[in-house]
């Protein structure tokens, strides 16, 4: 019996894990980080300001009140004032506490996603910009290691056979597209749910809010729980 000891011991260890290598997380942690990006507190000036291309070459416009081109979703953001909520930006992964010190340093406050940035996909992400994407945000709040995209998230997950089964925790995902996060119910008839995310229109920043699941479904949403969610 005693050789049988360290085997269980090593698969208790290897249960535990969360498939990413990290250490998984629990629901309530989950919804905790997402709070504190959509409370988030920042005050910019006109340094964070940025329309044109940075010092790499890479476009980026910041999604500050100045910011309204055509067929795009306006800005919100305003210099020399206290602003909530962390700004999106492509390709974005910083946590609450790097984007004040990038702020701090200059650095441009969020990148609005366009057509030619999903293109270029990872080579259109700006290195002087700061802030979050919808994929980011998902890996922040499930403690990754990484920022795993909205073609990667799946792979860490399992698929929920019902919407109905929904926990808070779980995400709505379409594969390189966007992926939100479910936070609950809004209606006892499970018709509308609440949800964090950012990026999505018209809002570039971290929002809580409600959305409708037959609108998610039309728009091919899947939902997905990820595998290293502790404490079901």
């Amino acid at each position: 019996m005693l050789r049988l000891v360290p085997l269980l011991i090593a698969f208790l260890t290897v249960s535990c894990t969360a498939p990413n290598g990290g250490s998984g997380v629990t629901r309530a942690e989950c919804l905790a980080i997402a709070e504190a990006y959509r409370s988030h507190k920042w005050q910019p000036t006109e340094a964070n300001v940025l329309h044109g291309a940075d010092t790499d070459g890479i476009q980026v416009d910041t999604p500050d009140i100045c910011y309204r081109k055509k067929g795009s979703f306006p800005g919100w953001w305003v210099p020399g004032r206290v602003n909530e909520g962390m700004p999106y930006q492509w390709g974005g992964f910083a946590t609450p506490e790097q984007f004040d010190l990038d702020i701090a340093a200059g650095k441009a406050a969020g990148d609005v996603y366009t057509q030619e940035k999903r293109r270029l996909l990872d080579a259109a992400v700006s290195r002087h910009a700061t802030g979050i994407d919808c994929s980011g945000f998902i890996s922040r709040c499930w403690k990754l290691p990484r920022s795993y995209s909205t073609r990667e998230l799946e792979r860490l997950c399992t698929l929920v056979s019902s919407w109905q089964d929904l926990l808070p925790g779980d995400i709505l995902n379409t594969w390189n597209s966007h992926a939100l996060l479910f936070a609950g119910w809004l209606d006892e008839s499970h018709s509308r749910i609440i949800a964090y995310e950012t990026g999505s229109p018209p809002d570039w920043l971290v929002v809580r809010h409600s959305i409708t699941v037959d609108m998610l479904v039309k728009q091919g949403y899947v939902p997905l729980r990820y595998q290293g969610m502790r404490g079901e």
